[in-house]
C-alpha cells in the first residue's frame, strides 16, 4: 500500500474527511496520512482505540513517536492522557491499550537507530518559550541529527517570514487554522513539505500545531511492524 508515500511531494491531508479503517485488531481504527507498505510499513496515521480496546503486543523496529489528541492511552509503562508525546525508540516493545478510549498521531519506522533517547513529556506541564517572531510560542519535544520536532502556539494575526525548509518539514493542526500562500488547514490538517519548499506561513485566528522538521532531507526506505 502507498500513500503519499513519495517522501519528494508535497502533501496535504484533511484528515477529519477520511474513512476509520479497521486494523487487525477489533476496536482500533485508523486514519492513514501517508503509508508505505501493507501491515509492516512506514506510516504517519490518525489512530483510534474504543474504551476497553487494545493492540497486539509488539515490538518497534523502526521505533514510534505519538502524541495524544483525546483520550487517555496506556501500555505497561504507563497511562499518558491528552498533549501527552512519546518517544519509543528503535526495538523497544509494548502492549498498548485504552480503558476509556483515546486518539493519537502516531508515526512509525521513521527514526534513526541510533536515536535510543525515550522521551515521555506532558506538554500541559512543560515550559514554553518565545517563538523566532512575535506571536510565537514553542515547546521543543525533541532533536536528533537534522531532525527537531517541537508544539508552535501561533497567536490570532501572527505571521511568519517567508523561509526554504531544508531537509522537509511536517505540520499537524491540533487546533485553530493555520495557513500560507497555498491554502488554508483547520483541525486535523497534515501537510508534508519536501527538502528546499519554500512558503510564507501565518495564522489568522491562532493556531496550535505540532512541527517536524529537517528528516526528509534523505529519506530511507524502510519497513517494519505497525
Amino acid at each position: 500500500m502507498k500513500i503519499h508515500a513519495d517522501l519528494h511531494q508535497r502533501a496535504v491531508v484533511h484528515s477529519e474527511a477520511l474513512p476509520w479503517v479497521d486494523s487487525p485488531m477489533p476496536g482500533v481504527q485508523r486514519r492513514m496520512l501517508e503509508r508505505d507498505g501493507e501491515e509492516v510499513a512506514r506510516a504517519t496515521s490518525i489512530v483510534r482505540y474504543a474504551p476497553g480496546s487494545y493492540f497486539s503486543p509488539h515490538t518497534h523496529g523502526g521505533g514510534e513517536e505519538f502524541l495524544v489528541l483525546e483520550g487517555v492511552f496506556s501500555d505497561e509503562h504507563g497511562d499518558f492522557g491528552p498533549g501527552t508525546y512519546v518517544r519509543n525508540p528503535v526495538g523497544s516493545s509494548h502492549t498498548p491499550h485504552s480503558k476509556e478510549g483515546a486518539t493519537i498521531l502516531v508515526k512509525l519506522w521513521q527514526m534513526e537507530p541510533d536515536d535510543q533517547t525515550p522521551v515521555t513529556i506532558d506538554t500541559h506541564q512543560a515550559q514554553w518559550a518565545p517563538g523566532l517572531v512575535d506571536g510565537l510560542t514553542v515547546l521543543p519535544l525533541h532533536a536528533y541529527g537534522s531532525e527537531q520536532v517541537a508544539l508552535v502556539k501561533w497567536a490570532p494575526g501572527t505571521r511568519f517570514q517567508t523561509h526554504r525548509h531544508w531537509g522537509g518539514e511536517e505540520i499537524f493542526v491540533i487546533e485553530g487554522t493555520f495557513a500560507d500562500e497555498h491554502g488554508v488547514y483547520p483541525p486535523g490538517s497534515w501537510l508534508r513539505s519536501p527538502h528546499g519548499s519554500i512558503h510564507t506561513p501565518y495564522s489568522e485566528t491562532g493556531c496550535l500545531i505540532y512541527v517536524k522538521t529537517g528528516h526528509l532531507s534523505t529519506p530511507a526506505v524502510v519497513g517494519g511492524a505497525a
